[in-house]
């Protein structure tokens, strides 16, 4: 179930430079390259003569003009063809599906849908990961599973006591009961899970120094279908912010998931960890980045599992939820709404 007239996150900005760059989104393989001048352009990989990926060499770039390598049909940053071999008329017909892109707070943005749609859908906000009072590491990880998968881990954190022990799960994350919001008029789902007395982690004793018990807040704001926040909280057991909202006492994380299809079984997995503690200590940029690859290898692992269950299985198939399943629960129905405002879309008027 991909939904479509959505933006997704198409790359991190670091990954295109002024050479050609393929990824599939939501089954459509997309040319991104950055022009002479740093914008970033999309449009489709597959030239318009004979469906060459336009991504394959000896494809190049001259003076911001992609030359296909295999019979030399050129295009313009928009898409639209301006040579063909052998004649000086060019088709009029001759052009590649351009995407509208967005480059904002480290991630290239790509609107899959109705290009018209584009400028009335929200592009959801990760500020820390482009803001000098955050040290921030990232990576992307392939996922061999649907993306809606994904969604319900990330949505239900109690997994982390008993797949990520020794990493970032204790005993109080499954033990802790959530809390569970949905503003159906903004599109977001949000779960909380407050431990006030909590095991500290190796992921957040070895960063941030602290020992023995800790108050550990998990905040969870998932926007459908791609943007997933969780706003990490970890202080000494009694500390609470101050009435003016200042928390000095507290150690920030903000992890960041970008969650994009690949095709309808495969999915881009982007992650992010910004932090505001020991920002220019390199050793725990290193040990974060390490110990969240892990956690995400940890999730790809047990997910690319459970797609070969799903797919095996009846799409009408018995499954039991229980309360930590409420936030997934609604991210699923808001994912279903949106699909079915897609189908709505591109339905025929009856009788047309």
């Amino acid at each position: 179930m991909i939904v479509r007239d959505q933006w997704y996150v198409a790359a991190f900005g670091r990954e295109i430079g002024h050479d050609l760059f393929s990824r599939t989104i939501c089954g459509e393989s997309i040319l991104f390259w950055r022009t002479a001048e740093g914008a970033v352009t999309a449009m489709s990989d597959r030239c318009v003569h004979r469906r060459f990926p336009l991504s394959q060499a000896p494809t190049r770039l001259v003076d911001d003009r992609v030359v296909c390598g295999y019979h030399g049909f050129t295009y313009d940053a928009g898409g639209r063809c301006v040579a063909v071999p052998g004649q000086t008329r060019v088709p009029r017909t001759a052009r590649l599906r351009p995407y509208p892109v967005l480059e904002q707070d480290g991630f290239v943005w790509v609107f899959v849908g109705d290009p018209d749609r584009a400028a009335g859908t929200r592009v959801p906000r990760a500020p820390w990961l482009d803001s000098p009072d955050w040290t921030v590491v990232s990576g992307m990880e392939p996922l061999a599973a649907r993306y809606d998968l994904l969604v319900d881990n990330l949505l239900d954190l109690s997994h982390e006591t008993y797949l990520h022990g020794g990493y970032i799960g204790t005993p109080e994350v499954a033990s802790t009961p959530i809390t569970t919001e949905v503003d159906d008029d903004a599109g977001v789902v949000y779960v909380s899970r407050h431990m006030d007395d909590a095991e500290c982690p190796p992921f957040y004793s070895r960063s941030t120094g602290l020992t023995g018990r800790i108050a550990r807040w998990q905040d969870i704001e998932y926007t459908p279908p791609c943007l997933y926040l969780l706003h990490s909280r970890i202080a000494p057991v009694g500390s609470v912010p101050r009435p003016d909202g200042s928390d000095p006492d507290a150690f920030h994380v903000e992890v960041v998931y970008a969650i994009t299809p690949e095709t309808e079984t495969s999915t881009h997995d982007f992650w992010a960890v910004a932090r505001d503690f020991a920002r220019d200590d390199e050793e725990v940029s290193a040990f974060i980045a390490e110990q969240n690859r892990t956690v995400v290898l940890q999730d790809v692992a047990a997910l690319n599992v459970l797609e070969t269950v799903v797919a095996s299985e009846p799409a009408d198939r018995q499954e039991l939820s229980i309360n930590i399943d409420t936030g997934g629960l609604a991210a699923r129905r808001m994912l279903a709404r949106l699909a079915a405002g897609d189908a709505a879309v591109a339905a025929p008027v009856a009788g047309a």
